[in-house]
């Protein structure tokens, strides 16, 4: 009886209905109801007479259970509600003193002063706005943060590739498992077949010479960078269709960016950093590939093999989040390196392929993609709200870029309103690589001329030309990865979220415009 009571009580507590601390999720007739069904069983256990003492201590224990199992439905409904799987890391030893904890913003959708409100807070961001540029580490600061990277990539490949690759002493036995250890082959159940083929491959595939074995490494040739829910799988899923186009294992190893680091799923926290030799283990097919054209060339024709390999992580652009946990000198703000910058070191010829989308639209497919319940229109307005406010807090202390790759405020906002700042990203690629290494691409445009975009892609990265039929293969398949039914039915999200959304975004959107002389950018 008084149990149930309790665990009602403490719950309430816990999930924040409190007196003047409202809760994301409104429950509060639900509460009621569960309330007054169980003070109900109460009084009429106080009213019976003693002669009905066991089926008082049956009620009481149906009482129980049935305020038992309710507690566990409102709690998984409250967990589920607010559940953001797929976009939190643990909780960061650096925070903010403004958003140390997530402020709450409950709109009430009825109100105009909300929706003001919300307008204030964007024209505060708006007016915080700047666009300097980063400061590059230098080469040797690179070198001292990360020796493994440096100390088993050359910094020349092998002549009469096109792809990046080289030859690597092999120190074990050869009869050894090569991928034993290997924590892609570990974590990845699905890939299993792969590997027992790269295996049964390996001993043919090394290569012997004075007296030592060797075997082909590589990297790839090209990344498709970002962005998410841009686009980029079904640009990977056409691009591996051309015959001269080969890509990692996995379509994303994250390796650059994740699991280095020791990142394999951002809700699941730190586990053993990946070693750079099971990244390169990724490459093996396509290497093998490479190496089975070169033994057929003769070094005097000076043909090149064609092949080249991809990468294809969507989080290589923008998802610095691990930088504090590494690179944290106990008073920046900013990374003082980044993803990009490690890249450059090691392969200066990379290329870069970039899909962008308007950036209103991507904030809410990613909202739909990602597997919460209870998902609405009015849910994720209230995210973009709360979202908003967290990062007005930060700008009142830090610059654009601090905020943008600040690992707590990323952690805390309901919403990825910062994975659609794509200038502020590209600015601090450009940095590094030239434009000329940078394919910039709009979902858009893709999707109204596909042959096209493809085109584009073939001709960057400088591809042999194909066969009509082979090109219609690759233009007129159906859409990749496109949006769950039951996300459809949701609709639009609602109008005032919409134009908040723009006027946050537009100052990027602009200068991004500008910085690439393409006003398409501005997604007007």
């Amino acid at each position: 009886m008084d149990h149930g009571h309790g665990l009602l009580n403490g719950l309430a507590e816990k999930l924040g209905y409190c007196e003047n601390r409202p809760a994301f999720l409104n429950l509060g007739n639900r509460w009621m109801s569960v309330l007054t069904i169980i003070e109900y069983s109460r009084e009429q256990n106080q009213a019976w007479s003693p002669w009905t003492l066991g089926s008082v201590r049956k009620i009481k224990f149906i009482s129980f259970i049935f305020g038992l199992i309710v507690t566990v439905l409102i709690m998984a409904s409250y967990i589920l509600t607010r559940d953001q799987k797929g976009l939190f890391l643990t909780p960061s030893p650096y925070h903010l003193t403004v958003i140390s904890h997530p402020a709450q913003l409950t709109l009430n959708l009825n109100i105009t002063t909300d929706y003001t409100a919300v307008r204030e807070i964007v024209r505060s961001i708006v007016a915080r706005v700047d666009f300097r540029r980063r400061i590059v580490p230098e080469l040797r600061e690179l070198r001292e943060k990360e020796t493994q990277i440096f100390s088993a990539i050359p910094r020349k490949f092998l002549p009469y590739l096109k792809n990046p690759c080289w030859y690597e002493k092999f120190l074990e036995n050869i009869t050894a498992d090569p991928y034993g250890k290997n924590l892609y082959a570990l974590y990845s159940k699905r890939f299993q077949a792969i590997y027992d083929h790269l295996r049964r491959a390996f001993p043919a595939h090394i290569h012997q010479y004075a007296g030592s074995h060797y075997r082909l490494r590589c990297l790839p040739f090209f990344y498709i960078i970002g962005q998410p829910k841009c686009g980029t799988t079904d640009l990977y899923d056409r691009l591996r269709l051309h015959p001269e186009v080969h890509f990692t294992t996995m379509k994303e190893p994250h390796w650059w960016t994740r699991k280095r680091f020791g990142i394999i799923r951002l809700s699941n926290g730190f586990h053993n950093p990946y070693p750079l030799k099971d990244y390169l283990d990724l490459f093996d097919q396509a290497a093998n590939q490479i190496q089975d054209q070169l033994m057929n060339i003769s070094y005097k024709s000076h043909k090149k093999v064609d092949i080249i390999i991809g990468e294809a992580s969507a989080s290589t652009m923008w998802d610095n989040n691990a930088w504090i946990y590494f690179y944290n000198n106990g008073t920046g703000v900013e990374p003082p390196f980044l993803v990009q910058d490690f890249i450059h070191a090691v392969q200066p010829d990379a290329r870069f392929i970039v899909m962008l989308r308007d950036p209103v639209e991507r904030l809410y497919s990613d909202y739909l993609y990602f597997g919460m319940a209870n998902k609405s229109v009015e849910d994720f307005h209230e995210r973009v709200s709360e979202s908003l406010e967290m990062f007005e807090a930060c700008l009142t202390e830090r610059s654009i870029r601090s905020c943008i790759y600040n690992t707590t405020l990323n952690n805390l906002m309901p919403v990825r309103l910062q994975v659609g700042l794509y200038v502020i990203y590209l600015l601090d690629w450009l940095g590094v690589f030239s434009r000329e290494q940078i394919l910039i691409l709009r979902l858009e445009d893709h999707a109204a001329n596909r042959k096209n975009t493809m085109r584009r892609v073939f001709d960057f990265l400088h591809l042999g030309p194909l066969t009509r039929q082979k090109e219609a293969d690759i233009t007129k398949s159906p859409a990749s990865n496109t949006r769950r039914p039951a996300n459809r039915n949701l609709g639009p999200m609602l109008p005032i979220t919409k134009e908040i959304l723009q006027d946050f975004y537009r100052p990027f959107n602009q200068h991004l415009a500008k910085v690439l002389r393409d006003p398409a950018f501005l997604w007007t």
